[in-house]
């Protein structure tokens, strides 16, 4: 038996051991903050001589990372009006104007095969998309330039250097991880896009056979909701992304998955867009003035349609969305 004297000597010893500080709210939000604020900010200078399209792409999803960064953590945040999500999205707005035509450029550039007729069509289509990146990336100099953009860089450097809290941001990291997650994929699970191309009777969702055709009339007509997808899917992805390390292999087997989903609605998207801009700057049919370019177009789309159609009957099974929600809600791992 133990005596009184040693119970209280044990007590002791055990509560003056050193406590192991949990990971805060706060401490997390902070991490992403500054992360994805320098990870933007690095590649501005690389941007302005505009040697290489890269440095643009990583700065633009830099920007949206920040960005995503902020929406998860507002509620925890005091942050400078400067910094304001909308701000971010203005920045990011003109550069996603410059890269969607290094895209374009890239595409068109893409396909050795074409005749010489239809090579002499695409080099005139590219000195037209060329001019148009021209003026848009003076735009972006000018952005970077401004004052704007000098607040809202002063505004996050003062933030990261005396950074201020609401009172929920002390709570351990483990316990809001569930209301952090959740309400996105509630959004993403209920957006419209899900029943792209499909008809339901009875409760039984059956998916339509869409030949190259009837799918390229209803992405003209209906496209906006995939491409609505593809932005919740990206958000959903970055979000989900910042809590990889709190979570075991299947949490990150799943962030990779959205980034699939998100990538096949991506080259729909970019489909659309080179389709809309090659019959912008044609006189003549697309299909019949670049016959080549237009199969490789359809090709593409199409493969992307088949992976995107995969994922699409796997997530409207109840069973799948059910599973994603319990794995948000249990994570395996300390910070």
């Amino acid at each position: 038996m133990v005596s009184q004297t040693t119970q209280q000597r044990f007590v002791m010893a055990i509560s003056t051991q050193p406590r192991v500080k949990e990971t805060t709210l706060g401490d997390f939000a902070y991490a992403a903050v500054q992360k994805h604020y320098q990870k933007s900010i690095k590649h501005e200078a690389d941007v302005l001589t505009d040697r290489d399209p890269e440095p643009l792409h990583q700065m633009r999803v830099g920007l949206r990372r920040l960005r995503t960064a902020l929406h998860v953590f507002d509620f925890a945040l005091c942050l400078p009006k400067s910094t304001d999500v909308k701000q971010i999205q203005k920045f990011a707005h003109v550069l996603g104007d410059v890269r969607d035509l290094d895209i374009l450029e890239a595409k068109l550039h893409g396909n050795d095969a074409l005749s010489k007729t239809e090579r002499k069509t695409r080099d005139r289509i590219l000195k037209h998309a060329k001019k148009e990146r021209s003026q848009k990336f003076e735009t972006l100099e000018k952005t970077l330039h401004s004052s704007k953009y000098d607040k809202f860089k002063a505004g996050f450097e003062d933030w990261l250097h005396s950074p201020e809290y609401s009172d929920i941001a002390a709570l351990p990291i483990q316990h809001v991880l569930a209301d952090l997650l959740l309400p996105l994929i509630s959004s993403v699970f209920l957006h419209p896009a899900w029943l792209f191309g499909t008809h339901i009777k009875s409760g039984h969702v059956s998916f339509d056979f869409l030949s190259d055709d009837k799918l390229r009339s209803l992405l003209t007509q209906q496209g906006h909701s995939l491409h609505d997808l593809r932005k919740k899917m990206k958000q959903v992805r970055y979000q989900t992304d910042l809590f990889v390390e709190l979570y075991g292999d299947d949490y990150a087997a799943q962030v990779n998955e959205f980034k699939e989903i998100q990538d096949a609605l991506g080259e729909i998207q970019d489909s659309v867009i080179l389709n809309d801009f090659l019959e912008s700057q044609l006189d003549d049919d697309p299909q019949t003035a670049c016959p080549i370019l237009w199969a490789q177009l359809d090709y593409d789309r199409n493969q992307a349609w088949q992976q995107w159609r995969s994922f699409q009957k796997q997530y409207l099974q109840a069973e799948v969305r059910t599973k994603l929600r319990v794995l948000l809600c249990t994570p395996s791992k300390n910070p």
